[in-house]
């Protein structure tokens, strides 16, 4: 098998985008085969959520059918109903007393402070991504949930840094993957593997050069309640691997460091930070190396997505 480096290269996976460009907007729409346990690690302050209870251990279904991410801010979880109307078609879903319920737990961000924040990811859209996914290599940057991403938009969208979506993928041998797909939108600053930023706050007047959240967090310290901004790294990881329900939600836990290798800092009372884990269950795997690995992927699928975007809304990207 020839690798995409991308979240579809886990076999069964398929990604579809839908866009809106001119309202600065999308979501994304992963689709899992039949049998694909699930789990989910939710760590940021603001999060926007939905069926994250049941992916936990301890609860009835283990099995999911789709994860959605999407902009809109909570606006944008009603594109879950769109697919789960695509799944109910298709006739995928738990069977409860002879009635099909598609499982699709999701999660979105804040995009409303870019493009049109009266026009948001709904139930049209949602079912037009799972329409149009695909085992094909995942198209990165500003499509779907990650059109209207944005890194370091405390001072708005002129001294902000356009954040995407972005994958990556890794086989560990004998066909074992583990694979990221992230929606990057955060407070902190995006740093590249040797610790420089390459996306963040850009410095008044001109932004030209980056503040430096950790300056900025430094200057205010003291200040109890700080200007508020509302941001969300969102996604999720995928495997082969033979996964129990419980080690499921250990490699989504283990992938949060991925987002913190990449993202400095995270996890604050701003983000909503949120990554699925997902595994088909095909290959015999370690949940350790599983996890280790997760965070890898996560953190390069981070660093792409930032590459990837470009820029759109008012917001500059990096190539720019």
């Amino acid at each position: 098998m020839t690798l995409t480096n991308s979240l579809t290269d886990v076999p069964g996976i398929r990604v579809g985008h839908a866009t809106n460009l001119e309202a600065v907007t999308g979501c994304t729409v992963i689709l899992c085969p039949d049998g694909t346990v699930g789990g989910v690690d939710q760590r940021g302050g603001a999060p926007g959520t939905r069926e994250t209870d049941l992916l936990r251990p301890m609860h009835l279904v283990n099995t999911v059918n789709a994860i959605l991410l999407a902009g809109g801010s909570a606006y944008g979880l009603a594109a879950a109903d769109g697919v789960m109307r695509y799944l109910e078609e298709n006739e995928k879903g738990y069977q409860a007393q002879g009635v099909i319920v598609p499982i699709v737990p999701a999660a979105i961000l804040f995009d409303l402070a870019i493009g049109r924040s009266d026009i948001r990811p709904d139930a049209a859209m949602g079912y037009a991504a799972a329409q149009a996914a695909t085992d094909a290599a995942v198209e990165q940057g500003c499509v779907g949930a990650g059109t209207g991403c944005r890194v370091g938009g405390g001072m708005g969208n002129d001294f902000a840094t356009k954040g995407g979506i972005g994958t990556a993928s890794i086989d560990l041998g004998d066909g074992l993957i583990v694979a990221a797909l992230i929606a990057v939108n955060a407070v902190g600053d995006v740093v590249n593997e040797a610790g420089q930023i390459i996306a963040g706050m850009r410095q008044p007047p001109d932004g030209q050069t980056f503040v430096g959240s950790l300056n900025m967090m430094r200057a205010m310290s003291r200040i109890i309640e700080p200007p508020t901004t509302s941001n969300t790294v969102i996604g999720v990881v995928a495997t082969n691997a033979k996964l129990t329900k419980e080690q499921v939600n250990k490699v989504a836990q283990m992938a949060q460091d991925g987002l913190a290798q990449a993202i400095r800092p995270a996890h604050t009372m701003f983000d909503g930070d949120t990554i699925f884990a997902l595994a088909t269950g095909e290959i015999d795997a370690n949940v350790n190396a599983i996890g280790a690995f997760a965070a890898e992927v996560v953190a390069q699928a981070i660093r792409n997505g930032v590459n990837a975007a470009v820029t759109l809304g008012g917001v500059r990207s990096l190539k720019d």
